[in-house]
């Protein structure tokens, strides 16, 4: 993962460096860009889609210690599958007005 993210980095020509916690197998990838820039926001989140994409292929998972947070919401059903709809239905049953957290998972 440290190689294949790399890559993707210099591939898009993008300002970034990976580094990660051996002992637990998290894996950071900080990217410099511009949000305002669409063309260059543009490139950072394919280049995070692709990370995340593989990561869960491998078994992994979208997010490590820090939980998931709006950031990585969109790749919830992409690592739990079926079962996404499931965590859905209970949170559902237990806060039908949608009261807790509302709007950040979905």
């Amino acid at each position: 993962m440290i190689v294949f993210s790399q890559a993707l980095l210099e591939e898009q020509s993008a300002v970034g460096y990976v580094f990660g916690h051996a002992g637990d197998g998290n894996l950071h990838v900080v990217m410099v860009g511009t949000p305002d820039n669409e063309k260059e926001w543009s490139i950072l989140e394919h280049i995070n889609e692709r990370i995340v994409t593989r990561a869960v292929e491998l078994g992994g998972t979208c997010t490590g210690e820090h939980g998931v947070g709006i950031g990585k919401r969109k790749f919830m059903e992409l690592e739990h599958g079926k079962s996404y709809q499931l965590m859905r239905q209970i949170k559902d049953l237990i806060d039908p007005k949608g009261l807790l957290n509302p709007g950040k998972i979905f």
